[in-house]
């Protein structure tokens, strides 16, 4: 009976579409996570600006795979409205930057955590608030 429960329960659209949001998150916190080191240890950019560009950078490839597979059934389809939802991602995204960037500046600063492992912290706690609003906003769900 429990197990029956449970079952339905991932088979709901909102287990899925959470269960998706959150492997395309897992890919894009690893490229940005891949980008970060590369422009700190390679190109010698400042931890914060490098975090900054990365997830910049992720916020657009993120948006391109949620949109075609995370959430399909209200995806964002034609030129116009594919476009407003990116910049509707972007104002929902960019405003994460600052509470990602504060956790990742707090923790290294403060506490000493390597910068990359403070980043994928930040990266977390930010998610909660990103899928949130992209999931109202963005797909209007």
């Amino acid at each position: 009976m429990v197990r029956t429960l449970l079952r339905r329960l991932a088979d709901e659209p909102i287990a899925v579409r959470l269960s998706r949001f959150v492997v395309v998150g897992a890919v894009a916190a690893g490229v940005q996570m891949l980008l970060l080191w590369l422009f700190v240890e390679q190109g010698r950019v400042n931890y914060l600006v490098a975090a900054a560009i990365a997830i910049e950078i992720t916020i657009v490839f993120q948006y391109v795979l949620n949109n075609s597979w995370t959430f399909q059934a209200s995806q964002n389809t034609g030129r116009t409205s594919f476009l407003s939802g990116l910049v509707k991602t972007n104002l929902v995204r960019g405003s994460a930057i600052p509470i990602q960037l504060g956790i990742l500046y707090g923790l290294v600063t403060w506490r000493g955590v390597p910068y990359l492992l403070a980043n994928a912290v930040a990266i977390v706690l930010s998610g909660i608030y990103r899928y949130v609003l992209d999931s109202r906003w963005t797909w209007a769900d």
